[in-house]
């Protein structure tokens, strides 16, 4: 692995300036350059505060500060006792915390339905979100998520091609965690953020008999973009929730 960049310190950018940046946002670029390089996988250990402090040449309060903002991000996750790790979806605190939608009571695990899993060529629609051009080979699967044996969610999601190449519907069948995680454990695809527009729409006739719910009832319609390393647009999603029992939750802060 070539070393990385080091970073231009603050002294030699004038403050105020448009290409003045904080010398810990400099150290928390160079370690998603690091993490975008694949130097760390998801779940392993990344180097301790002095290392880093010592291979970048800067403080180690600064380098906090930038494993802070990661940390924050869920990009990083530090455990007591013992260091800083890469953030997976396969671990039980952040495996779902894409999936905002909570039973009115109590709490449960959703079952999961595959419909379908296939490889298609982009329409522009989707090529466009996901920087890519049109009729590019994607990948296309449809869901159906369970409450108690009742449909609540009916997912589309669409996938780079490139990125997910042997993908099918028996591995997405075998896995048991979420996909999330089977993406990063098996495709090297790490989702760290996403942006999501929601609206309220009617279930139509395909939409209503999947999720056994009458043509016309109001649905949910949550439409999100996630994205990897470097604001790199990796999945589209649209999901259909059926909210009589259940509620979206998002958190402010």
């Amino acid at each position: 692995m070539p070393p990385l960049p080091q970073p231009v310190s603050d002294a030699s950018r004038a403050e105020g300036s448009p290409s003045f940046s904080p010398l810990y946002r400099q150290i928390k670029g160079l370690i998603i350059t690091g993490l975008q390089a694949g130097e760390w996988k998801a779940g392993e250990a990344i180097p301790s505060e002095l290392e880093l402090a010592a291979r970048f040449g800067v403080s180690q309060g600064t380098v906090r500060k930038a494993i802070d903002e990661l940390a924050a991000e869920s990009v990083l996750v530090r455990r007591q006792g013992k260091g800083t790790f890469v953030a997976t979806h396969a671990e039980q605190k952040i495996q779902y915390r894409f999936l905002r939608l909570v039973p009115d009571e109590g709490s449960e695990s959703l079952g999961r339905q595959l419909l379908d899993c296939k490889r298609q060529r982009a329409p522009a629609w989707i090529a466009r979100q996901l920087q890519m051009r049109a009729g590019d080979a994607m990948v296309e699967v449809r869901r159906l998520l369970h409450s108690k044996g009742q449909p609540v969610v009916l997912d589309d999601i669409w996938l780079p091609g490139t990125l997910f190449k042997g993908l099918t519907a028996e591995r997405l069948e075998q896995h048991r965690g979420p996909f999330y995680g089977l993406f990063e454990a098996e495709f090297g695809v790490h989702m760290i953020r996403a942006q999501e527009k929601i609206r309220a729409v009617v279930a139509d006739a395909e939409s209503a008999g999947l999720l056994q719910v009458p043509v016309g009832t109001p649905l949910l319609s949550v439409e999100r973009l996630s994205f990897t390393y470097g604001d790199k647009p990796v999945e589209l999603r649209r999901g259909l929730y059926h909210t009589a029992s259940h509620y979206y939750r998002n958190e402010l802060n």
